[in-house]
């Protein structure tokens, strides 16, 4: 096969992301609206959004990890023009997701009274209880909704689901509204409100992403039955999906633990660092949303076994990231003032939050080629190594660097952020050699396949 131009891998990789990065961006732009709406409300709500979040957040990114074992797979059989077993893939991808969906449901309600063991004010625990349980049985309907989902994107199907997400965030706002302020005859509901519209709006996005698929003509292509389970076949979705999930978890983990870090200097200093976390996270889930699309090119390539269109497509994926982060870098410095101006008035909130944005600003080229290259590294198949490094980044570097910065040298919320800051550099660097030394392997060696 001969090599394509890098302008080709491009246009190819832009067409199947720019939709997953609108969709992906979806995801977190419902924890935006809650905190900017829920942040009229003071800084003691604005706190308690944050703390729910820094525990929510880390279950549905485990969630969205455990969904996305089963994209490279359908990828990988598309590009070898197996329709059937796409079809089989999804099957089994869905019955582990839905029982991953009511299982972290569980797990969030029934471990939601451990918050008051965090040292966290009274009054913010006290607020996030309840406003945590209500949105933790949202994620019944979108695990439904990221098995549809991940079925279609792995064979390139992607601007639906972006459809879906952007409805779906606009119902929620105007839920926000209705139901935080108590507008349209409806009780003011406060922080909870917040909670049920979240709740609402992703089971409309279950809904409408699986009808979608459903009735789609590439899907009764693809569509089977499954007389019986087959365990390998499960356990290789799990061999994929669980990695996957536990990277999001150790990376996700990091911010969250540096949440509670933050309730330990203060509430306002906790409020300060869930709007810079919140603005962060905007252009992480849209490197995400890259990283998905690099995953569906990676595994289309190696189905085909053309290697060096799979490496090309890589590094094409990695150059675009680095150009959307260093944009979202520019804006963090040029609105630094600006942009907490949006969720808070307070002052202190403001001017603290637009410091921790500053730092955000110099770690988006590292956070942006840690998150594509995870992307490309799982659709090779490869997620172990990529998982301890991971691990070693954020909890052996990024934490215990964070806090003798905060707490040692009394650096503050600042050092915190520091932290994180040389925790995803070091990641980013370490994935970076991992992809250029596995696939010049699969260079060399075609036949070799990952250790997943």
């Amino acid at each position: 096969m001969s090599l394509q131009p890098f302008r080709i891998h491009f246009r190819q990789t832009a067409l199947i992301a720019y939709p997953v990065m609108l969709s992906q961006l979806g995801h977190i732009l419902v924890g935006v609206a809650d905190s900017i709406m829920v942040g009229n409300l003071g800084a003691q709500p604005l706190a308690a959004v944050s703390l729910a979040n820094s525990i929510f957040s880390l279950v549905l990114t485990f969630g969205i990890g455990v969904s996305i074992g089963i994209t490279p797979l359908v990828a990988a059989a598309d590009g070898a023009g197996d329709q059937q077993k796409s079809g089989e893939i999804f099957k089994h991808g869905l019955l582990i997701n839905m029982i991953t969906g009511v299982l972290l449901c569980i797990l969030v309600i029934a471990s939601s009274f451990l918050l008051y063991y965090f040292d966290q004010p009274l009054d913010v625990v006290d607020s996030t209880i309840p406003y945590l349980s209500i949105i933790a049985a949202s994620l019944i309907p979108f695990m439904l909704f990221q098995s549809f989902k991940q079925y279609a994107e792995g064979l390139s199907y992607t601007r639906v689901a972006m459809y879906i997400t952007v409805s779906a965030n606009i119902l929620n706002i105007v839920l926000n509204y209705l139901l935080i302020y108590g507008k349209g005859g409806l009780p003011a509901m406060g922080l909870n409100g917040a909670g049920w519209a979240t709740l609402i709006s992703r089971i409309a996005m279950g809904i409408a992403m699986m009808l979608y698929v459903l009735k789609a003509s590439w899907y009764q292509q693809r569509k089977m039955q499954v007389n019986h389970w087959k365990k390998q076949l499960i356990k290789r979705i799990l061999s994929l999906g669980i990695p996957t999930g536990m990277q999001y978890i150790f990376e996700v983990g990091a911010f969250s633990f540096a949440s509670i870090m933050m309730g330990w200097i203060g509430t306002k200093a906790l409020a300060a660092h869930q709007i810079a976390i919140n603005l962060a996270a905007i252009s992480y889930m849209v490197a995400t949303g890259l990283a998905a699309a690099a995953t569906v090119r990676i595994g289309n390539q190696l189905g085909m076994k053309d290697i060096p269109n799979m490496r090309r497509a890589g590094f094409t994926a990695m150059i675009m990231g680095w150009l959307l982060m260093g944009f979202s870098a520019f804006i963090f410095i040029a609105f630094n003032q600006a942009l907490p101006e949006l969720y808070i008035k307070d002052t202190g909130v403001v001017e603290l939050a637009a410091s921790l944005l500053i730092i955000a600003a110099f770690f988006q080229l590292s956070d942006g080629t840690q998150a594509v290259g995870l992307g490309l590294l799982r659709g090779m198949a490869d997620v172990k190594i990529p998982t301890v490094i991971t691990l070693f980044a954020y909890w052996v570097v990024a934490l215990p660097l964070g806090y003798w910065l905060a707490f040692t040298l009394e650096w503050g919320p600042q050092g915190i952020w520091l932290g994180l800051l040389t925790g995803l550099s070091v990641a980013a660097i370490l994935l970076l050699l991992r992809f250029q030394r596995f696939s010049k392997k699969l260079l060399q060696h075609p036949m070799t396949t990952a250790k997943a």
